[in-house]
């Protein structure tokens, strides 16, 4: 054979090898601000209801699917709207007999009546924020310039306020949207009426934020109530629209008190608001006459040794006028109970040793009420019809993964969104009554052709020695159990989140895959305090923040250093705000444990938190100064021995930069040195590609300090 032959035979094979070498991800991949994260992502479906009729929602049009054949037909398109319209993926169906889709360009919003192929109603809605339409009135109320405004049906505008400013908020979430508030105008059934938060916070003090991208940097405070100091005064106003008029709530001082949960009555005379004072151990749910703002009744009374948190307001059935579903974990576990509006218990509607974690909406027809719950395992979140009669549940969906749902007007019908540790998305259309199944959507791997790491899932016990916490771990692709590998716990560990579940790669961050891809070992667990495990497990953290999850995690640490394939002498940790309160204090209370850490935002002393999330954990730092000093981090800065880096933005309005720069200067006073790197202009988290910049910067540093150099590494770069 000639060379000529033997060198395209060759290069013939270099060719077949080439194209069949699994790809290496990059951040701009898998980082949610990377330019190619969006081709990284499962395919998905945006879809809403008209009535009982599945509708999608695209950017350049919106209309009905079949849920046999999945074809989708166009009911309006943006470019029958004119060169203003750009995108239809608001579009929304608010009334189910009538062929009418709501959209908004951001200068109108209008009704297409897409039989007629015609705009049949607009209203002007240039500058508004903290919009909120009613489908019944068709009116609209909103904040501008600070001002709490109503616009009617017919596109005339009232302002309702005079004195809005920075320190009088109206019209938007208040208690620094804590107690599940993410907003602040309520409509009442008819939208005639609207129940408002007024937030006065004249009386707290100012954080001293500053923007450096003016050519003298500018002063540019926010509120900030911290632990132990002076909060805001909330109360809550009615405005009539018939009458023109505005009443506030007599709920007497407000001073210490938190108000939340605001619900209209079925017949839009009361206003039900669950109430808590500061220490957040007594909770009382009030009724109030809407039209005097007399309060009228307490319904409900809830107190604890340590704290009550109302999340959900309650919800009136559909089958009867005076009989309302509440939410409580007072048994130990967040459940379903049914009250009548003189405050009598008729039932508790679920029980068991699961969380609720959603009341989803109610079947009207069949008397169902459907939920979602953790029912079949702390992993999973899974779809129920609850029979209002006997409490007999009966599962909607397969029995696996992570679902959610969004439920039909009727509530006979629900999209099932869900993922599986093996499955990236899937969406079915399910019966709320037959819990007959149709697959919608069925995503294919958007990794295919990468070379992936490999997710595992397990258990070990608690510091306690008793419960099971569940863990994590990503292996890299090419793992050999012969080798050591440098291991990165990332961990978070607080209230209201967890790490593991059984979505797609057991809920996997996105850099731990990159860091996988590099030789790490990246592993996670939940430890007590966290959510989804019921009241106890998240309480036992009460005035102590950091002791018992640190126990845990080195419980999670004795673990990794039990498998001979994690090189216990290089350990790293990372974690952003609560995460990153926890990396600093397993880097200084266990110094000969972990060689390198990034923690990011974090809280360095509870004092210089929020009251609302603060307070509920930790007391003040009057009643509680122990607790508070226990959990400081500044005495621990002489104990810094690895490698720690902190990375914060610089005008951060949730963990506020004193925290980190107190701890800078704590290191300087004990002659430890971690590093530092701030982001001019961004918040708690990075935004859009900056937050490529930052995981590139974490990940650099590991690379610097944890990885092993050398022969016989584990680690080698892509």
């Amino acid at each position: 054979m000639r060379n000529t032959e033997l060198a395209l035979i060759a290069a013939a094979l270099m060719t077949m090898q080439t194209s069949n070498a699994q790809k290496l991800f990059t951040l701009e991949d898998l980082n949610f601000g990377g330019t190619n994260y969006h081709n990284m992502t499962p395919k998905n479906l945006f879809l809403t209801w008209w009535g009982d009729r599945l509708m999608y929602q695209d950017a350049e049009e919106s209309g009905t699917i079949d849920t046999k054949t999945g074809r989708k037909t166009p009911v309006v398109r943006v470019e029958d709207l004119g060169k203003d319209w750009h995108s239809a993926m608001n579009a929304t169906y608010p009334y189910a007999k009538q062929t009418l889709v709501l959209l908004s360009n951001g200068k109108e919003r209008v009704l297409y009546n897409w039989k007629r192929r015609a705009v049949e109603w607009r209203q002007p809605c240039e500058n508004e924020t903290a919009s909120d339409w009613n489908a019944q009135s068709r009116a609209v109320a909103f904040v501008r310039d600070n001002q709490l405004c109503v616009t009617d049906s017919k596109g005339h505008t009232k302002q309702l306020t005079t004195d809005g400013s920075r320190e009088i908020v109206y019209g938007q979430a208040v208690h620094r949207n804590e107690f599940g508030i993410k907003k602040g105008t309520y409509w009442s059934p008819d939208g005639q009426r609207l129940a408002f938060y007024r937030m006065d916070q004249s009386m707290v003090a100012d954080y001293p934020q500053v923007n450096t991208f003016t050519p003298i940097a500018t002063y540019e405070p926010d509120k900030y109530p911290m632990a132990g100091q002076t909060s805001h005064k909330v109360t809550v106003g009615v405005y009539d629209m018939a009458r023109d008029t505005t009443v506030y709530l007599k709920t007497g001082d407000p001073t210490d008190r938190y108000f939340t949960g605001i619900q209209w009555s079925p017949d839009g005379k009361s206003i039900y608001m669950f109430e808590l004072n500061r220490r957040q151990n007594d909770c009382r749910l009030a009724d109030y006459d809407a039209t005097t703002g007399k309060r009228k009744g307490e319904i409900y009374r809830e107190t604890s040794d340590k704290y009550v948190e109302p999340l959900s307001p309650v919800t009136f059935v559909p089958w009867s006028k005076n009989l309302m579903v509440l939410q409580s974990q007072r048994d130990g576990y967040n459940h379903l109970y049914i009250y009548n509006e003189k405050g009598e218990e008729v039932t508790q509607l679920t029980k068991g040793n699961f969380v609720v974690e959603r009341l989803v909406g109610f079947n009207a027809k069949d008397k169902r009420i459907i939920i979602e719950s953790n029912e079949l395992g702390p992993l999973q979140r899974n779809l129920y019809a609850v029979d209002y009669k006997s409490g007999r549940r009966t599962l909607l969906d397969n029995g696996r993964g992570m679902h959610r749902a969004q439920l039909s007007e009727s509530g006979q019908w629900l999209a099932d969104r869900y993922t599986e540790p093996g499955v990236p998305r899937n969406i079915d259309l399910t019966s709320t009554v037959t819990g007959k199944r149709q697959r919608l959507l069925t995503a294919s791997d958007p990794w295919q052709g990468y070379t992936v790491p490999t997710y595992e899932c397990g258990t070990i016990k608690a510091a306690d020695g008793t419960t099971d916490l569940y863990y994590r771990m990503v292996k890299p692709a090419n793992f050999d159990a012969t080798k050591k590998y440098p291991t990165i716990v990332y961990v978070y560990g607080g209230p209201h989140a967890h790490q593991v579940n059984a979505s797609w790669h057991y809920g996997s961050r996105s850099w731990d895959t990159y860091m996988a891809q590099k030789g790490y070992i990246v592993f996670s667990l939940d430890n007590r305090g966290s959510e989804r495990r019921g009241r106890d497990f998240e309480q036992v953290t009460f005035h102590q923040l950091g002791k018992v999850e640190m126990e845990d995690q080195m419980k999670g640490v004795d673990f990794l250093k039990s498998l001979p394939y994690v090189d216990a002498s290089r350990l790293g940790v990372h974690g952003w705000s609560f995460g990153g309160f926890m990396t600093i204090s397993l880097m200084t209370h266990h110094p000969d444990i972990f060689k390198v850490g990034v923690a990011g935002g974090p809280v360095i002393d509870w004092k210089w938190y929020e009251v609302m999330y603060g307070e509920r954990y930790m007391g003040t730092p009057q009643d509680n100064p122990k607790g508070y000093e226990a959990s400081s981090l500044l005495g621990q800065a002489r104990n810094l021995k690895g490698k720690l880096q902190i990375i914060i933005g610089m005008n951060d309005p949730v963990v506020v930069p004193q925290n980190a720069l107190q701890f800078l200067n704590a290191c300087a006073e004990a002659g430890t040195q971690p590093d530092f790197f701030a982001y001019p202009g961004e918040g708690h988290n990075m935004m859009g590609h900056k937050s490529v910049h930052l995981h590139e910067r974490i990940t650099q540093y590991f690379e610097d300090y944890l990885k092993p150099i050398g022969a016989g590494s584990a680690a080698n770069r892509p």
